[in-house]
């Protein structure tokens, strides 16, 4: 599954570049674990905070994927992940 999500964003897979995917993908997991735990509860700080840190989260992998593709460290296929970070 690295290797697949690399090739889209045009950049070549190895050994030690595919432990960034697999850790970021241990990661997503844990946030959505906790949204979803939190998704019936009645809006409350901490609830906020969850949104306010992961809307900061995605605002930032988008200006860092756009970074990337504007400076040639990764393919067209990043604008995907740029796209869907910003809805």
């Amino acid at each position: 599954m690295p290797a697949w999500l690399l090739a889209i964003w045009s950049l070549e897979y190895s050994s030690a570049v595919g432990v960034v995917p697999r850790r970021s993908a241990v990661l997503f997991a844990a946030l959505g674990v906790m949204f979803y735990l939190v998704r019936n509860e009645s809006p409350s700080t901490a609830r906020h905070a969850l949104s306010n840190g992961f809307m900061v989260g995605c605002w930032g992998l988008a200006a860092l994927g756009l970074g990337e593709w504007l400076n040639g460290h990764a393919g067209s296929g990043i604008l995907l992940a740029v796209v869907v970070e910003l809805a």
